[in-house]
């Protein structure tokens, strides 16, 4: 599900994924471990970019890597074995770096059980120098999408 919020009269795009947690990701305490919430943000993450159509091969192709500079996690609930979740990914920033916030329900109550953020930064590949703006291969991207909606 794709969805378009105003905040602050800024558009801010969101992408829904459908996740059940499988009996791999549990830890010994029979709920999902906490690293394999990374996985989780990383599937939303991949879903956003691929809306926007600036997914990691793109990004490649660009001449620009984006490395994860800042990761957060709030755990506010557990995840379960079986137990389906939703999870929003919302490009929050993209003009200087790519923030997406996300938000983990469970699929059939809405509640949250936990909200993240990552941080990404543009790198140029052949300089290897962090850019302090997002290169125009994003911001189009992004600008494209919006006024598509």
């Amino acid at each position: 599900m794709v969805q378009l919020f105003r905040f602050l009269g800024r558009s801010m795009l969101t992408i829904d994924t459908l996740i059940k947690a499988q009996f791999y990701d549990l830890d010994p305490m029979q709920v999902v471990w906490h690293g394999n919430y990374v996985r989780f943000l990383e599937q939303a993450r991949c879903a956003l970019l691929d809306r926007i159509g600036f997914n990691y091969p793109e990004m490649g192709r660009s001449g620009f890597v984006w490395p994860i500079v800042d990761l957060r996690i709030k755990y506010v609930r557990p995840i379960r074995f079986g137990q389906e979740v939703m999870v929003s990914a919302t490009l929050s920033e993209y003009e200087n770096r790519l923030k997406i916030d996300y938000r983990i329900r469970d699929a059939g109550s809405g509640e949250v059980l936990t909200k993240a953020h990552t941080i990404q930064v543009a790198v140029n590949i052949a300089s290897g120098e962090m850019c302090l703006e997002s290169p125009a291969a994003l911001t189009d991207r992004v600008k494209e999408w919006l006024c598509s909606v």
